[in-house]
């Protein structure tokens, strides 16, 4: 048993956080979990302090403490966004003073293993370095257009099918309740001068026959396909009605995926790609006739 703490960032409602913290807690190894962007400083209190060896003190979060000098690791997962407690420019001073100090000395403690470094995960959330990163490596990337013109928008979905991803994959509030955007078809005639509001982006939409989801983490990679329902677009907004299938990562892909991740400076990935029906989805146990068809999403 290691006696130095982990903390896990993440939001009060996290079921894989959840399975992480149950191994740890089986592993004997102490566990702090904050959201910071909740729990600072209503029920979290930050003392630290710089030395020659880096950032030591306590950060205490509903009672419980941590040593920042001792702090192993830090699983940086999804946690809120420091956000002011009202409108006011005061509140809004003490949010962003929140998020460069508790921010500042999370993502520079001394000898913390990262997964990944909170501002790592910053840099590599922007959807269009995603994709300019996955077309340099060589992954086949649909046809994407980022406009505010309901003109160039209505042009791009007359061109081919279609589809409109959100730019940012996290919750909005819709009549005071959390809710997901998911990847919608287009036609040119949906489209109206509301698009001129924010920047859009639209896809070729890409003829498949499954989903893969690939997870990496360090040099592993781990691929799951998903088989939905006849007819959905986007797999997340059928989870309950989802099947998966262990197989195999082709390894100009795995290859892709690892440059991928170092090129962000990540320690971890979760990749989304479409299975083209000309593509041969590749089992445990047997060899591929040929690679898997992907196309990044």
């Amino acid at each position: 048993m290691d006696g130095r703490p982990v903390l896990v960032s993440t939001e009060h409602e996290d079921p894989t956080a959840d399975l992480v913290i149950r191994e740890l807690n089986r592993r004997r190894v102490p566990v702090l979990r904050v959201d910071p962007g909740k729990d600072f400083p209503n029920s979290a209190v930050l003392t630290a302090s710089i030395t020659a060896a880096g950032w030591s003190g306590r950060f205490i979060v509903n009672g419980r403490a941590a040593d920042l000098s001792e702090v192993r690791a830090l699983y940086h997962r999804r946690p809120n966004a420091y956000h002011p407690d009202a409108a006011d420019d005061g509140a809004r001073f003490a949010a962003q003073e929140n998020r460069r100090g508790l921010g500042g000395v999370l993502g520079a403690l001394p000898g913390c293993l990262y997964l990944s470094h909170p501002q790592a995960i910053a840099r590599a959330e922007y959807k269009p370095a995603q994709l300019s990163a996955a077309a340099r490596l060589g992954l086949r990337v649909p046809k994407t257009l980022i406009t505010n013109s309901p003109s160039e928008a209505a042009g791009f979905a007359a061109e081919q099918p279609t589809v409109y991803k959100p730019l940012h994959a996290g919750s909005y509030g819709i009549d005071g309740e959390p809710a997901g955007i998911w990847a919608a078809s287009v036609t040119p005639g949906e489209i109206t001068d509301a698009v001129s509001g924010c920047a859009h982006l639209f896809q070729a939409q890409v003829p498949k026959s499954g989903d893969v989801r690939a997870v990496v983490v360090g040099d592993r990679v781990f691929c799951a396909l998903i088989t939905a329902p006849p007819g959905v677009l986007d797999w997340r907004s059928e989870y309950r009605h989802l099947t998966y299938e262990t197989i195999e990562c082709p390894e100009s892909i795995r290859l892709a995926l690892l440059s991928f991740l170092a090129e962000f400076g990540l320690n971890f990935g979760a990749f989304d790609f479409a299975v083209t029906a000309r593509g041969r989805v590749v089992v445990p146990g047997m060899q591929p006739e040929r690679p898997m068809g992907l196309a990044g999403t």
